[in-house]
C-alpha cells in the first residue's frame, strides 16, 4: 500500500528540474528566490499558506522549538514555520522525490540550515521518544488506513505538553467521494475519517483535544477560485499538475463538487501530548 501511495505522488520523478523550469518560465531567478516565489507550488494543501499559518498560531512556537512535519511533501509548511518563527523543522515523507525537491527548494530560499527532510513512514517514525517540541500533519491521513498507529507515533515522539496540529480532509455527510481527487485516483488508497472518528482516534491514543475548527466553507471558496482561474487561463494557478499529471483539472473540478456537496470537509484539530 505504501508503494502505491508513493507512486501516486511521484509519477514525475524529476520534480526538482520541473519546478525549476516552471519558475524560470515565469521570470524567476533561482539565485534570488524568496518563499513568496514558491507559493504556487510548495503549500500542497487546501487553502495553502493561510492554513499553515493558522496552525502555527496554535503551536506555541519560538526560535528554540524543534517541529516535526509528518508528511512534509515539498516542504512548504516546514519553510513557512521556520521562516515565521525562526524554529527548526524536520520533515518526513513517504515519497523520496518530494524529500529531494523539498531540500533543494529550501536551499534556494536560504532555509536549508533550519529545515531538513527524511524519507520515512508516518506509522513508524525513525525518531527517539520525546524528540520534538511540536508536530503537525497536513493532508496526510487521507492516505493512511492505520491512523491509530500514526497518532500513537506522533505522541511518542512529542515531548510532554507538546502541541500536535492536525489539518486534514475528512469524510462529509454528503455521500461518497467523487474520484479522482488530488490524494487518490480511486478509493483503494483513500481512507477518510469523519470528524467524530478523528476525535476518538486522537483522544484514544492519549492526546487532549484543545480546539477543533471546520474550514469547509473557506475550502469551497478556495476550489471555486482555482477552477474559475483554470477555466480562464487554461491551466492551474498552482503547479500541482507537475506531479499529479494531466488529470489534475478533473481532480480540481471533483473537489469543487465534493466540498460543495459536503462529501468532504476540511477540519483542523489542535491537541496536546
Amino acid at each position: 500500500m505504501a508503494d502505491r501511495v508513493a507512486s501516486h505522488y511521484s509519477e514525475n520523478l524529476k520534480l526538482v528540474d520541473a519546478i525549476a523550469d516552471k519558475l524560470r518560465s515565469t521570470g524567476k531567478d533561482l539565485n534570488k528566490l524568496t518563499t513568496a516565489d514558491l507559493v504556487a507550488v510548495d503549500e500542497f494543501h487546501i487553502r495553502g499558506r493561510k492554513a499553515t499559518l493558522e496552525l502555527g498560531e496554535k503551536m506555541n512556537l519560538n526560535a528554540h522549538s524543534h517541529v516535526l512535519d509528518i508528511g512534509s511533501g515539498l516542504g512548504g509548511p516546514a519553510r513557512t514555520l521556520a521562516e515565521t518563527y525562526g524554529c527548526r523543522v524536520t520533515g518526513i515523507d513517504l515519497t523520496q522525490a518530494f524529500c529531494d525537491a523539498a531540500t533543494a527548494m529550501s536551499d534556494w530560499v536560504g532555509l536549508g540550515n533550519r529545515v531538513s527532510f527524511k524519507q520515512g513512514d508516518a506509522t513508524n517514525l525513525p525518531f527517539e521518544n520525546q524528540t520534538f517540541d511540536a508536530a503537525t500533519t497536513i493532508h496526510v491521513a487521507m492516505n493512511i488506513a492505520a491512523k491509530d498507529k500514526m497518532y500513537v507515533e506522533a505522541r511518542r515522539v512529542l515531548k510532554p505538553g507538546g502541541i500536535f496540529a492536525v489539518y486534514d480532509v475528512l469524510q462529509g455527510e454528503g455521500g461518497k467521494v467523487l474520484y479522482p481527487v488530488p490524494w487518490a485516483r480511486d478509493p483503494s488508497i483513500s481512507h477518510l475519517a469523519t470528524s467524530d472518528q478523528m476525535k476518538t482516534l486522537l483522544t484514544g491514543v492519549g492526546f487532549r483535544l484543545l480546539d477543533v475548527q471546520d474550514s469547509t466553507e473557506e475550502s469551497q471558496s478556495f476550489f471555486e477560485r482555482m477552477t474559475a482561474q483554470m477555466a480562464k487561463i487554461g491551466t492551474s494557478p498552482v503547479i500541482w499538475q507537475l506531479f499529479l499529471g494531466d488529470d489534475f483539472p478533473v481532480m480540481a473540478r471533483n473537489q469543487v463538487r465534493n466540498v460543495t456537496e459536503r462529501r468532504i470537509r476540511t477540519v483542523s484539530f489542535i491537541c496536546v501530548a
